[in-house]
């Protein structure tokens, strides 16, 4: 199917980054914060469409009740950042090589106020700044306002349901291919091509785990050949539309053995018990213990090793994330990954993953091939 097949809205305008700049001031305003300094990086994409060269130069925007927002660029990357949608809401300053960025930012940053600041913030340019201004503090992004890109908009949500429908593709497409004889690299390079001719333009991660290596959540892809009766775990995403896929599922080279498809079981059942879960007011680790729950009665707890699932936008990894302490409750416009599994050290793991959006009455997938134990050459 060409990327063509997938349609998403017009491109984000103007209203709608003055919308996020105006939510992010309120949403420090509440946490009792003076404002927020952003860094290149997702936050600055999604506040103003301006996706730099991340360097070692001194590039942020600063937010804040009592000034209109400022951007701060080096000078060789003004003409660029001119150019972007979103900046044509702020002022923008610059200051050339040789000279004290830090000391350009000054103007626009209370000496004694404490900003919020990207999560992406180089060390560097935190020091810099405290040297400056020693009277500043600072709160990571994802602490004092983890839930500031949580919430999606109907074009949001148009994005990352266009990732969800292409890598649904990719994978019925790789699925019907051979698996017995081959790399778990080969397999890998065919899943980020296939990705690529779907419309995605960044392939994050390929993760083919065959045989013991799918026992590792986390493998990527070796040089391991897969063979007959091997279970491999297929994980893979990336970004299209500037919004992120992910998704994940187990097949079987061949057909599978008893174990293989009882344990594949429990991780279905887990899966479908966590989304059935989902729906405005509950917690985010009321998602995560429906999950561990049935995979704790079929005897493998202990074989559940990381959270049930994490927030997906403008990057596949954000908040909110599907864990143990984590009490917010969800809204509708969240967007995030259930995706279960039970790992058995040296032998074969199984995972299933989804993304699914909270709506105003419950849940809606925006992966949808079928959870059965797929059978593949």
């Amino acid at each position: 199917m060409p990327s063509t097949a997938y349609q998403v809205s017009a491109p984000f305008t103007r209203d709608d980054y003055g919308a996020r700049m105006a939510r992010a001031v309120n949403a420090a305003v509440e946490v009792g914060l003076a404002g927020v300094i952003i860094t290149p990086g997702p936050d600055l994409v999604w506040l103003t469409g301006y996706r730099p060269h991340i360097n070692e130069r001194l590039t942020m925007l600063v937010l804040s009740p009592d000034q209109e927002p400022t951007l701060l660029v080096p000078l060789l990357e003004r003409g660029d950042a001119e150019e972007a949608p979103g900046t044509a809401l702020t002022s923008i300053v610059d200051w050339m090589d040789g000279s004290d960025p830090y000391e350009a930012a000054r103007p626009f940053l209370r000496p004694d106020g404490q900003f919020g600041i990207s999560d992406s913030a180089w060390a560097m340019h935190i020091i810099g700044l405290e040297q400056m201004l020693p009277g500043l503090s600072y709160r990571a992004l994802t602490d004092c306002m983890p839930m500031l890109r949580a919430v999606k908009d109907v074009s949001e949500l148009a994005r990352l349901e266009a990732a969800g429908a292409a890598v649904d593709s990719v994978y019925d497409e790789i699925a019907g291919s051979r698996f017995s004889g081959r790399r778990e690299t080969d397999v890998a390079a065919d899943l980020a091509s296939l990705m690529q001719q779907h419309g995605h333009e960044q392939v994050d991660f390929t993760v083919v785990g065959s045989g013991p290596n799918g026992a590792n959540p986390h493998h990527g892809a070796g040089e391991r050949v897969i063979k007959k009766g091997d279970t491999v775990v297929l994980d893979f995403g990336g970004l299209m539309f500037g919004y992120g896929s992910d998704t994940t599922r187990t097949v079987s080279v061949g057909e599978a053995r008893a174990e293989v498809r009882d344990v594949h079981e429990v991780v279905r059942q887990a899966q479908q018990a966590a989304v059935n879960v989902v729906r405005p007011g509950v917690t985010c680790q009321d998602i995560d213990r429906t999950a561990r729950k049935v995979i704790s009665e079929a005897g493998y707890g202990d074989c559940f090793t990381h959270r049930t699932g994490h927030g997906i936008g403008v990057t596949t990894h954000e908040p909110p994330y599907i864990v143990e302490g984590e009490g917010q409750r969800l809204v509708p416009g969240m967007c995030f990954s259930i995706e279960p599994g039970i790992y058995l050290g040296g032998r074969f793991g199984v995972r299933i993953e989804d993304i699914v959006t909270v709506t105003e009455n419950g849940v809606r997938r925006l992966n949808n091939t079928n959870r059965d134990l797929r059978i593949v050459e």
